[in-house]
């Protein structure tokens, strides 16, 4: 049974930061690409950023390209999201997703079968 579990959210003021874990079980983690994504109330979930298996290749946002990174170590089964220079419309709802490809270039969340249960981001102006 595949599990992702995230930690990391919480309040933060506009220019501050935060880091957003993800602990993988129940997969061979290291061959699959990784991703967070996020929704606000009343929007649709969207793509934040990907990584791919090995941890070579990035993707992110627009919105977010800049400030936020993605990376990922293997050997601890876990993905990592450094927000910084938050904004109060980064507020959403962030969750990680195991991908189907070790690619990481796909940007629907259809191509990610598995997900967390979400960690909640609040940035106050």
């Amino acid at each position: 049974q595949v599990q992702l579990v995230e930690s990391g959210g919480g309040l933060v003021q506009a220019g501050g930061s935060l880091r957003l874990s993800c602990a993988a079980s129940g997969r061979t983690f290291s061959s699959y690409a990784m991703g967070w994504f996020r929704q606000a109330p009343g929007n649709e979930r969207e793509f934040v950023a990907a990584i791919s298996s090995s941890g070579g290749n990035t993707y992110y946002a627009d919105s977010v390209a800049g400030r936020f990174t993605i990376s990922r170590s293997n050997a601890k089964n876990t993905v990592y999201l450094q927000m910084n220079s938050l904004k109060p419309e980064d507020t959403a709802d962030y969750y990680c997703a195991s991908g189907n490809s070790p690619s990481g270039t796909s940007r629907k969340p259809t191509n990610y079968p598995y997900w967390g249960q979400g960690t909640q981001v609040t940035v106050s102006s």
